[in-house]
C-alpha cells in the first residue's frame, strides 16, 4: 500500500508551484482568448500538454485528460458568451435547437474516435489542425455571401452542429473556427447571429464531449487525483474562473490595439506550437 501511495503521489500530486502554474496558465490562456477572439480551447489544450507532463501525468491519458479538461472548462466560458450574444438579440434559439443537437451527436462521434487513437496521434493532429488554423487567420479573407432572407432547413443546421460538435470534441476545443465559417458561408447567416449561435451550440458540443471524456476515461489507469475520466476536475476549478476573468479583461485591451497585427502575430505562434507537436508526436 505504501508503494501505491507513493506511485500515486508520483504520477500526479499537485503542489504549491503546480497549482500557481495552472492558475497563471488559465489566466494566460482567458485573456489571450479574449484579446484575439479565439476559443480558448486552442490555447488550452498546448499549455496542459506541457503542464500535465511537468506535472508527472502519465503518456498513456497525459493527451485525452487534455482535451477532456479543455472542453470541461470551455462550458462555463461558453454560458456567459452566449447570455452575452442574447442581450443583444445574436442567438435565434429556434435555429439553436437544431444545431446543438447536431453538435450533441457529432461531439459524441469526435470523442469516441478520439478515444480510439493514441495520444502521440492525437497531439500530432491537433497540432496539423492548428498549422491549419493560423494560415487561415493569417491569408483566408473570404468574400461573405449575401445574407440570406428565407429559413434554413432543418438537414443544413443539423449537419453544420454536427461538424461543430465532431470538431470540438476531437480536438478539445470549442469548434467556434469551423462553426462560425460555416454558418456565414454555408448557412449565409450575418456575422453576429453566427458567433451568437456558436456561442450556445459550443456549450452543447463542449459539455457532450466532456461526458464523453468522462465516460471512456473512467477507470482508466493512472489518473491524476481529482479525475473523473480524462476531465481534471481540480484544473478545472483552478483554470476556469481565471479563465473566464481575464478573457473579459483581454476584450477591453482588444479594443485598444490593432486586432490585425494582434491575430497575425498569434498566427505565427500557433504555426510554431503547431509544428513543434507535429515533430514532437511523430518524428521523436
Amino acid at each position: 500500500k505504501a508503494d501505491l501511495f507513493c506511485f500515486q503521489v508520483t504520477m500526479g500530486s499537485f503542489g504549491i508551484s503546480t497549482i500557481a502554474l495552472f492558475v497563471l496558465l488559465g489566466s494566460a490562456a482567458g485573456f489571450l482568448a479574449g484579446l484575439l477572439g479565439i476559443g480558448g480551447g486552442i490555447i488550452l489544450v498546448p499549455l496542459f500538454l506541457w503542464a500535465f507532463e511537468v506535472s508527472g501525468f502519465a503518456p498513456e491519458i497525459l493527451v485525452h485528460t487534455a482535451f477532456g479538461t479543455s472542453l470541461a472548462i470551455i462550458i462555463p466560458t461558453a454560458v456567459s458568451s452566449t447570455m452575452g450574444h442574447r442581450k443583444r438579440g445574436n442567438v435565434e434559439w429556434h435555429q439553436v435547437v437544431h444545431l446543438c443537437l447536431g453538435g450533441f451527436f457529432g461531439a459524441i462521434c469526435g470523442a469516441s474516435l478520439a478515444s480510439l487513437l493514441s495520444g502521440d496521434w492525437l497531439k500530432g493532429l491537433f497540432g496539423v489542425m492548428q498549422v491549419i488554423v493560423a494560415i487561415k487567420l493569417f491569408v483566408f479573407r473570404p468574400r461573405l455571401p449575401p445574407e440570406r432572407s428565407d429559413s434554413v432547413a432543418l438537414g443544413q443546421l443539423l449537419a453544420v452542429g454536427f461538424a461543430g460538435g465532431v470538431f470540438s470534441a476531437f480536438f478539445g476545443v470549442g469548434g467556434g473556427v469551423i462553426s462560425v465559417p460555416l454558418m456565414v458561408i454555408a448557412l449565409r447567416f450575418p456575422i453576429h447571429l453566427a458567433v451568437g449561435n456558436s456561442s450556445a451550440l459550443i456549450v452543447i458540443s463542449s459539455l457532450s464531449g466532456a461526458l464523453s471524456y468522462v465516460y471512456y476515461g473512467w477507470g482508466a489507469e493512472i489518473l491524476p487525483p481529482f479525475s473523473f475520466g480524462y476531465v481534471n476536475l481540480l484544473v478545472f476549478v483552478l483554470v476556469a474562473p481565471f479563465t473566464i476573468g481575464m478573457a473579459r479583461l483581454g476584450v477591453r485591451v482588444a479594443s485598444r490595439t490593432s486586432h490585425d497585427k494582434l491575430v497575425r502575430v498569434f498566427a505565427i505562434l500557433l504555426v510554431f506550437v503547431g509544428l513543434r507537436m507535429i515533430y514532437s508526436a511523430w518524428f521523436i
